[in-house]
């Protein structure tokens, strides 16, 4: 059994290590080099800018999350498409972090993501500048997945066609 000045820097070393390990869990990556912000801050931003929200769904150890970062959104055009045409918002699915929905509701990201019926990490959504959803997609996005979805947004073709008649 540890006493004294031993037991006291094991305990201290095991608490900071726990909480380091805590917080490592909780963090979801959004890919790098874009400008992914919080929820609140990115639909305050649609609204003043009146561009559409581009939400990633992630979560820290997604494998299809981290495929997709780097297989697709490292390629330059996806990179400035997206940047210059959404305001881009990264969502942990797991995250306990609070957000303001448009309504004034509070909730955690990880309810929000049950509300939206997220089952699978990354998912992504389009939404209006209110936060009007407009399509919703699941699963790992290659390239073209993702210049076909911002032609099909950005275009307007989602007022007059449904996206799997759109492909």
């Amino acid at each position: 059994m540890f006493t004294g000045k031993y037991y006291k820097t094991t305990w201290h070393l095991a608490l900071l290590c726990g909480l380091f390990c805590t917080t490592l869990t909780s963090y979801a990556d959004a890919p790098e080099d874009y400008d992914f912000t919080e929820y609140d801050v990115g639909i305050q931003r649609a609204k003043q800018s009146g561009k559409k929200v581009f939400l990633y769904f992630g979560r820290y150890g997604c494998g299809y999350c981290d495929k997709t970062n780097k297989e697709s959104f490292s390629d330059a055009t996806i990179k400035q498409y997206y940047s210059s045409n959404y305001e881009l918002v990264y969502v942990d699915a797991e995250g306990g972090n609070r957000l303001t929905l448009p309504s004034g509701e509070v909730i955690s990201e990880q309810q929000f993501g049950a509300r939206l019926k997220t089952l699978v990490t990354p998912y992504f959504l389009f939404l209006e500048p209110d936060g009007t959803p407009i399509l919703k997609v699941p699963g790992f996005k290659t390239k073209a997945d993702l210049l076909k979805l911002h032609k099909f947004i950005h275009e307007g073709h989602y007022k007059t066609t449904a996206f799997n008649n759109f492909k």
